[in-house]
């Protein structure tokens, strides 16, 4: 299950860059976006994949017992989907402004607006 997972993630991080070395403003948006997505299976990955009970300790004991699955990864990944969102939405907006000024999403073209 690892080894398809990091297959995923190399295939999410390549269509990332790729997308963003692209010219057009939405592509760009996109890449980050996969990249985003990418970077959270990455940490659920290397938190390690665990199919076993919550890490719950029972009664009179002082830590889980068995295999348990971490959630400091699954927090992470958490706070990083919304963070995430956020950037996405923010960029979205300051995509759609600059379409407005310039009247293109060509990145060379936004250039010329800088003189």
């Amino acid at each position: 299950m690892e080894m398809l997972l990091s297959l995923v993630i190399g295939g999410l991080y390549a269509a990332g860059f790729y997308l963003m070395l692209r010219r057009s403003l939405a592509k760009l948006i996109i890449g980050l976006s996969l990249l985003s997505n990418a970077t959270n299976l990455l940490i659920f990955t290397a938190g390690g994949l665990t199919r076993a009970e919550p890490p719950l300790v029972p009664r009179g004991a002082d830590r889980p017992t068995g295999p348990f699955a971490d959630p400091l990864p699954q927090a992470m990944i958490l706070t990083a989907i919304v963070i995430g969102f956020g950037v996405l939405a923010f960029a979205l907006v300051l995509a759609y402004r600059a379409y407005q000024t310039t009247g293109s999403e060509d990145l060379d073209a936004m250039k010329e607006t800088d003189r």
